[in-house]
């Protein structure tokens, strides 16, 4: 079995971008497209499934064949395809994986199929290229928030995640209060730049272990905005909520590091863009003398690279399975 020079076409449907790439060997890039429902989903204030699905389905075969055109590639160049299975929205990921299926029987070629959290894991692996397992991982996003040990390339733990709310989703919901557009993550970081961290006091809650809830930190944000009413600076309280689920995060991390004695440190997903969190946990793992990895942010959120990369080591550890 082939095991170098391998290209694979990886598709990525599991919310609401449309998302193909090209990748050869886990780590190197050739062609990544995405086709973003943004525009689509702002006045909903949030995505709604059935429109992501129907976007999916129309947009799919456009952004397969953009993404061919930018590798100068051609169809008998692919050696595997990789789809994401789950997690994510049922009716988006029927898209992306009959779409896969449909390419991959036309082809006979085998088709890997690959979880999306562990993709968001893959992210680093493709902007860092000197990483390896084992190492701790942060992953999150607007649907996910989880620690996790990376044991290695096909193995994770969840140590730690949400009880409730995502991080990414109390972000839309505090921005859809105030009246501004979805996603919330960039509003939010646009404004709280310009406003004072430590103005509004937020609670910490107190779990076992690892796991996060975000629903008292969102609460108490939602009931300054009604009590405060026109004594409320915008600006202040952005800044102060973006700091205390930061520090949340970080907190979490950190202490999971120190007990399980790791000192090699990752965050993927969406909400790793936040430029707060990101250079907090630098800071933070400077301070330590960890060694701390990040995506590009252009890999942060949802994308068919990272899939392709995961699906690289998936099909190396069957691979060596079946020897």
């Amino acid at each position: 079995m082939r095991t170098s020079n391998l290209n694979i076409l990886a598709f990525e449907t599991s919310c609401d971008d449309t998302a193909v790439a090209i990748v050869k060997n886990g780590r190197e890039v050739l062609s990544s497209s995405v086709f973003s429902q943004i525009k689509t989903h702002i006045e909903y204030g949030g995505v709604v499934p059935e429109i992501a699905a129907r976007s999916h389905l129309n947009n799919i075969f456009q952004v397969t064949k953009q993404t061919f055109e930018s590798s100068n590639l051609k169809l008998e160049d692919i050696n595997l395809v990789a789809v994401t299975c789950e997690p994510g929205l049922l009716s988006s990921l029927l898209v992306g994986i009959n779409f896969a299926e449909g390419f991959a029987l036309s082809r006979d070629l085998e088709l890997i199929p690959v979880n999306h959290l562990k993709g968001h894991v893959a992210s680093l692996y493709i902007s860092n290229k000197n990483l390896e397992p084992p190492f701790l991982c942060l992953i999150v996003s607007g649907g996910h928030t989880q620690i996790v040990e990376v044991k290695n390339y096909v193995n994770i733990k969840i140590l730690g995640q949400t009880r409730d709310d995502a991080a990414g989703e109390i972000f839309d919901k505090v921005t859809r209060k105030l009246g501004l557009d979805y996603p919330g993550g960039t509003h939010i970081d646009e404004i709280a730049d310009n406003g004072i961290d430590n103005f509004y006091k937020f609670p910490r809650p107190k779990l076992q272990k690892y796991d996060f809830s975000f629903s008292g930190i969102k609460t108490h944000t939602l009931n300054l905005i009604n009590n405060l009413k026109s004594e409320l600076i915008i600006e202040n309280l952005l800044a102060s909520f973006r700091k205390s689920v930061v520090d949340y995060l970080i907190f979490n991390l950190t202490k999971a590091a120190q007990d399980l004695n790791y000192r090699k440190i990752a965050i993927s997903g969406g909400v790793s863009a936040n430029k707060l969190l990101r250079e907090t946990l630098e800071l933070e793992c400077k301070k330590r003398n960890w060694e701390y990895f990040k995506p590009e942010l252009k890999y942060s959120g949802d994308n068919a690279a990272m899939i392709g990369s995961q699906a690289y080591y998936e099909y190396l550890n069957k691979i060596k399975k079946v020897k």
